[in-house]
């Protein structure tokens, strides 16, 4: 079996099957017999249009030959790099031993909480897991009737339940970290393990749509179940119970549920979520050490996917993806605008989780075979536009921010076009496209909810990226709001052994502590928290 790296094929090299094309391509370029080549499987997937309509897919391959030594020997090593494999496999902590008489106690099942559920289970330590929300075929309900009337559920909806935001929106499990250890690997292989389609294991851009996860997310919790793990529902929890040492150092021994349920354990993950704001005050309350920190406010803005596909691609291919894009820039007055959460073929949706405050969010279907596509436009906030060294000074903008939006429309989706939002007027009707929204929609004025600074630089930033797609900044591109849950408002402080130094015992993890912002990083970090409880509870036999 070999590597081979830079494998840059043209897209009109292929005709209709992948595989076949690929095995063409390499028996030309190497050069080989094709009969030689016995096994192919696809790395690594990226498409390449800067030179469109010259459009080329990379990939990295691993091929079994029929003689690899020969390929090794008189392959030029020209464009192509073919190497022995080296590959990163990611390594499971040791399975629990006989004698441990505590449970690991996890509070929220979003992707962190969810895959450090996971990976205790598989190694024996049957966790038990607290999640404020309804399991995914309740709350699938619970958002659908909220979608078409308005209802609200303050314990189930787009934000709370299992899977945690993620469930719904695009499911992109792309990254930028590295993966020295072969998590992210492992979190593709699994969701793969559990009903996502294969190519999210060698996609540049994985996505798994929220469609699928809503399917996948029941068979990864029967499965921790058969490993012993417990689950509670439409649970929350209300209290903590503390010991403290000789020294004053505090340590956690157990939770009590809203209920009243006690549960000893002396090992438990907070994973939260970016909108557990009420949990988060109370944490804050009883002295558990956090920060405030920057982030980022906006809008959803929308176009039609065939304007996008033609202008990232310049024609159709049954091989090329749904197109999307990542742009980013400066306002004049130096306040940094991008995208974030790009979703080719999907919906806007009200993504709201408390009464009187609306916020909103976008997802996909795994064919992403909407006829529009929205991303978030947003602008960097902090100093000068909130408090930041009061850690819930963040909380409470984003709070204002979505009163203001509620407000518009009496707690339906305010919409407004660009040239409408540009010049400071109303809207009454859509351009050349309409809106695809999951949730009640009515025009509004969505320009006023913003300071004037953000609302220039949400304008220039949508104009300059006009410059970089031409027709991004057209006068009908449907703008929706606000975009105010970009990331965690707060970090709350642990140690270098993954602990809250206030309250040990305690391990702050994923996007709603500080240390995610998305669906894989989220799910690598509750991989590591769990990593070290596992450590730490043999190491505390």
């Amino acid at each position: 079996m070999l590597i081979l790296r830079q494998v840059k094929i043209p897209l009109s090299f292929f005709a209709e099957d992948e595989e076949d094309g690929i095995k063409s391509f390499i028996a030309d370029a190497i050069p080989c017999n094709i009969r030689d080549i016995k096994e192919l499987r696809i790395l690594k997937k990226s498409v390449d249009a800067r030179k469109k309509p010259d459009i080329f897919f990379n990939y990295t391959l691993q091929v079994s030959f029929a003689a690899e030594n020969a390929i090794l020997k008189k392959h030029p090593k020209k464009h192509i790099e073919i190497v022995r494999p080296k590959e990163t496999v990611y390594t499971l902590p040791g399975k629990a031993p006989g004698g441990l008489t505590e449970r690991p106690l996890i509070i929220g099942y979003g992707p962190a909480g969810m895959f450090a559920a996971y990976l205790l289970a598989v190694c024996g330590y049957a966790p038990i897991v607290f999640e404020r929300g309804s399991a995914v075929e309740e709350r699938a309900k619970a958002v659908e009737t909220f979608f078409s009337t308005g209802v609200l559920s303050e314990r189930t909806n787009v934000c709370f339940g299992e899977g945690g935001a993620g469930t719904f929106s695009d499911g992109k499990l792309n990254t930028l970290t590295k993966d020295r250890f072969g998590r992210q690997q492992f979190v593709l292989n699994t969701f793969h393990e559990f009903g996502a389609d294969a190519n999210i294991t060698y996609d540049a851009k994985p996505h798994i749509g929220t469609d699928r996860l809503r399917e996948i997310l029941p068979n990864m919790r029967h499965r921790i179940e058969e490993l012993g793990g417990e689950f509670h529902f439409d649970t929350e929890i209300t209290g903590f119970h503390m010991t403290e040492t000789g020294d004053g150092e505090k340590r956690i021994s157990g939770l009590v549920t809203e209920g009243g349920e006690e549960y000893s354990s002396h090992f438990v993950l907070l994973a939260i979520g970016h909108s557990a704001r009420d949990t988060i005050r109370s944490l804050y309350s009883k002295g558990i050490a956090m920060r405030g920190q920057e982030f980022a406010v906006g809008l959803r803005i929308e176009h039609p996917q065939e304007w996008l596909d033609q202008a990232q691609f310049g024609l159709s291919h049954p091989l090329l993806p749904r197109a999307d894009y990542k742009l980013a820039g400066k306002s004049s007055m130096g306040r940094g605008v991008w995208t974030f959460c790009m979703c080719p073929g999907g919906t806007v949706v009200n993504s709201s989780s408390e009464q009187g405050l609306l916020s909103v969010n976008g997802m996909s279907s795994r064919l992403r075979d909407g006829k529009n596509c929205n991303s978030a436009v947003i602008a960097h906030v902090g100093e000068g536009d909130f408090d930041v060294s009061d850690p819930l000074a963040g909380i409470a903008f984003q709070e204002e921010l979505e009163k203001r939006a509620f407000s518009l429309c009496g707690g339906k989706i305010p919409q407004q076009l660009f040239i409408d939002f540009k010049e400071g007027r109303d809207s009454s009707t859509y351009g050349a496209f309409s809106s695809d929204t999951g949730g009640l929609r009515e025009f509004g004025r969505l320009d006023t909810i913003f300071s004037a600074g953000l609302k220039e630089a949400l304008t220039e930033g949508i104009e300059e990226f006009g410059q970089k797609i031409k027709g991004f900044d057209r006068e009908d591109a449907i703008l929706s709001g606000v975009e105010s849950r970009t990331s965690s408002p707060v970090h709350i402080s642990r140690e270098e052994d993954f602990q809250s130094p206030s309250l040990r015992g305690l391990y702050p993890c994923g996007e709603g502590a500080g240390y995610a912002g998305g669906i894989m990083s989220a799910a690598v970090d509750g991989l590591r928290c769990a990593e070290r409880i596992a450590q730490d509870m043999i190491d505390g036999l």
